[in-house]
């Protein structure tokens, strides 16, 4: 008899402020570079293709670009379900199991946990189909290592007579440091991991009995859903008037079918700077060491984050130093749990880089923000072989472009001009223009932009391949994207006149 297929559904929601300043909200910590310059979403994708190769993903509108990208890198396939805002984990597995079908094994695992054994966990993962194949929802469990007060727990009963799985006696809230330290004495105790597998008709019909109104809403959001390529886009006013809760308290504390599967390898939630440390080795004095740009001397259990230029840590002791391009975190290890508090204070003072990166991905490729002055910017512009930026126009801001690798296709009004390395083209404010990458390596631009008004809404959109041409508000007042005037000139064959040499 061949074995059931399972069909890994990740939840790739959360804002990981905890992780500041690697983690933002345009950035979250499973999209960011953490663990040998992968992410944390690529490594569960990794990992999870030894079961399935073929993924669903539920995440943020938002990010749709970003887990597209993760996918590919990964080399895995599938769909991805956009949220068009946060309704926590019933609503976005009661998404996934309504459009996948009801016979349907669906494990469901957060996007953002590190579990470096992939065989131990796939091995762990097939233990519990029998469990759920007969109509339970079957939850992982991580032999605990340590009293820890930053997990929940799942106490074990006796075995259910299905595989390895064991019913569930109870779930525990995060607990107190003796609390917790009692329960791992008792034994019988786990970590509660959120990781899940269940057949889709189970789990359906549980939210109907525990949250019928959860239930309710994703179904009239999935019933109006629409297809764009790979994304599945739910419906809008559906989905927002959805109840947010975790499926921890929405159905598993309530349901009686539920059993637990033991799992006795490493494992990470990557909740704080602390847990990001113990992923890295220590030297002889506790020091870890993160990005190949950091050095201790005379340090003691310090922990350095330096990617991007040399940071060194002399004399510290119990300490977290994280350097990002654009922001600096020196914090207290004792302090690692309120790094969300900073991100709040940031915010409150109107700080961008509370929420935002001064690197910004975009699905054609990613711009840097390199340096911005008083009626100028100056990004550094990646496009990925075969990216193009939209056909777009700028009212406030000119712009100049400088090739420094490979070779753009340049659209200027009327013109559609190869721009080689060491070359320019300049764009007048008002220009319609687009930027192309026709070949095959990474192409590389400098942009300067000049002009009264430099911000990001400052754009109209005529025609794009990845489906933004939306309304797009510009200085408070809302443009429709549309097709070039029937007087505007028709674009020519390729020409090669018009571009300056780059000084």
């Amino acid at each position: 008899m061949n074995a059931p297929t399972i069909h890994p559904v990740l939840l790739c929601g959360g804002s990981g402020t905890r992780l500041w300043p690697l983690s933002r909200k345009a950035l979250p910590k499973q999209f960011a570079p953490l663990i040998d310059n992968k992410s944390l979403l690529q490594l569960t994708l990794e990992r999870l293709s030894g079961l399935n190769r073929t993924i669903t993903c539920v995440a943020s509108e938002d990010h749709r670009f970003l887990v597209r990208e993760a996918m590919d890198n990964a080399r895995a396939q599938g769909r991805q379900i956009l949220e068009p805002m946060p309704r926590n984990t019933a609503a976005a597995m009661a998404a996934a199991a309504l459009l996948a079908a009801p016979d349907d094994l669906l494990l469901f695992a957060p996007a953002d946990h590190h579990i470096p054994d992939a065989a131990l966990f796939a091995a762990t993962v097939r233990s519990g189909v029998e469990a759920a194949l007969a109509g339970r929802i079957v939850t992982f469990g991580v032999a605990p290592s340590f009293p820890s007060t930053a997990y929940g727990y799942i106490e074990a009963a006796g075995p259910t007579g299905h595989g390895a799985s064991h019913a569930v006696a109870r779930f525990v809230e995060k607990p107190t440091a003796a609390v917790a330290e009692s329960l791992i004495l008792q034994g019988g105790y786990c970590w509660n991991a959120g990781i899940f597998l269940v057949q889709a008709r189970a789990l359906v019909a549980a939210l109907r009995t525990h949250a019928p109104d959860i239930l309710a809403a994703c179904e009239r959001a999935t019933a109006a859903h629409s297809v764009d390529g790979s994304f599945v886009r739910l419906e809008r006013e559906a989905f927002e008037g959805c109840r947010s809760e975790s499926i921890d308290y929405a159905v598993l504390e309530k349901h009686t079918e539920v059993a637990v599967v033991r799992f006795e390898g490493a494992w990470s939630d990557v909740g704080s700077w602390n847990a990001v440390a113990q992923l890295h080795p220590a030297d002889e004095a506790g020091n870890r060491l993160s990005g190949g740009m950091a050095s201790v001397l005379r340090s003691r259990n310090t922990f350095v984050h330096a990617p991007h230029r040399p940071v060194v840590a002399l004399g510290t002791e119990d300490l977290i130093i994280v350097d990002t391009p654009d922001a600096v975190l020196v914090a207290g290890a004792d302090c690692a749990e309120q790094v969300a508090e900073v991100v709040r204070m940031l915010a409150r003072e109107g700080q961008a880089v509370a929420t935002e990166h001064r690197r910004v991905v975009r699905p054609w490729g990613a711009y840097d923000s390199v340096d911005t002055g008083e009626r100028f910017q100056v990004k550094h512009l990646t496009v990925k072989p075969g990216g193009k930026l939209s056909l777009q126009m700028h009212h406030h801001r000119a712009e100049h472009w400088i090739v420094v690798k490979g070779t753009a296709k340049a659209t200027r009004g009327g013109e559609v001009l190869l721009v080689r390395e060491n070359e320019s083209i300049y764009l007048p404010s008002g220009t319609i223009h687009r930027l192309e990458n026709p070949g095959k390596t990474m192409l590389e631009v400098i942009e300067v932009q000049t002009g009264g008004y430099l911000g990001e809404d400052d754009i109209v959109r005529f025609d794009d391949t990845y489906g933004r041409c939306a309304a797009i508000e510009v200085r408070g007042a809302v443009e429709r994207a549309a097709t070039p005037s029937a007087n505007q000139p028709v674009m020519p064959p390729v020409a090669e006149a018009g571009v300056s040499a780059a000084a």
